[in-house]
C-alpha cells in the first residue's frame, strides 16, 4: 500500500462518533476518527514498513500517527527518530502508542531512564510505559525492577496527571511478574493508597493496583492448572 492508499482507507473508515469520542479523550487537531479495530486490520495487512511509518507520521493526522507506531520497524527506530516524534505529542493515546514502540527499540532502556526524569508530562509518561512493557520480559531479572517500586511509592503522588497513571500501570506490571515482586508491589500499593487521575469527560477509571495484580496472579494460576 502507498501512503495515498492508506490515507484514503483511513478517510473512508473514519466516523463522526469516533471523532467525538477521541475529542473527549483529549485528542486535538486533524483526525478521521478511525477505530483501533480498523487500524489493527491495516497493521496486519501492511506488517512492518518503516518508510511508510515515517510518511504517515509526517501527515500530522492522529489516526495516521497511531498507525505509524504500529507498523514502524523497532530495529530502525533510532533514538533520533523516536525523540523527533516525541516532540509532536499532545495527547495520552499517542503517547502510550509511541511509548510501546519505543519499548521495542534498541534504545529502550536509555530512553526510559532519561524520560522518567523529565518534567514534561508526555515524556515522563513514556518512560513508565516502557517499564511496564519491559516488566513482561522474562529475560530480565526481578532485581532489575525492584528498585522502581520504591521510586513509584515515593513519587507517584507528586507527578503530573498522566505520569501518575503510567506509574500506576508500571506498578501493576511489576507486581504481575509474581513471586517476591508481587508481595513487594502489593505492599507498595497499600502504602500508596488511591491514585487520583483526571480522565476528563470520559468514563475511564484508574485501575486499583492491588486488585489488578491479584487478577493477574489468579489468571496465571488458572492457566497453570
Amino acid at each position: 500500500m502507498t501512503l495515498n492508499d492508506i490515507m484514503m482507507t483511513l478517510v473512508a473508515a473514519g466516523s463522526e462518533q469516533t471523532r467525538k469520542t477521541y475529542a473527549r479523550h483529549g485528542i486535538k487537531g486533524a483526525m478521521f476518527g478511525v477505530s483501533y479495530a480498523v487500524l489493527e486490520k491495516l497493521r496486519k495487512k501492511i506488517k512492518c514498513a518503516q518508510s511508510l511509518a515515517l510518511e504517515l507520521w509526517e501527515t500530522g493526522n492522529h489516526d495516521a500517527r497511531i498507525l505509524a507506531t504500529m507498523i514502524a520497524d523497532p530495529a530502525k527506530c533510532t533514538a533520533v527518530v523516536i525523540e523527533d516524534w516525541a516532540k509532536d505529542l499532545d495527547n495520552y493515546a499517542l503517547t502510550d502508542a509511541l511509548g510501546n514502540l519505543a519499548a521495542q527499540t534498541p534504545e529502550a532502556h536509555k530512553l526510559m531512564t532519561r524520560w522518567m526524569q523529565s518534567e514534561e508530562e508526555w515524556l515522563g509518561t513514556m518512560g513508565w510505559v516502557i517499564l511496564s512493557v519491559e516488566a513482561r520480559n522474562s529475560a530480565l531479572p526481578d532485581s532489575f525492577f525492584a528498585p522502581y517500586l520504591s521510586i513509584i511509592e515515593r513519587e507517584i503522588h507528586l507527578q503530573k496527571n498522566r505520569v501518575r497513571y503510567s506509574m500506576n500501570g508500571a506498578l501493576i506490571s511489576i507486581g504481575g511478574r509474581g513471586g517476591s515482586l508481587e508481595e513487594q508491589a502489593l505492599a507498595s500499593a497499600a502504602r500508596i493508597g488511591k491514585v487520583r487521575v483526571d480522565h476528563g469527560d470520559t468514563n475511564c477509571k484508574t485501575p486499583d493496583a492491588a486488585t489488578y495484580i491479584k487478577k493477574i496472579t489468579a489468571r496465571r494460576e488458572a492457566m497453570a492448572v
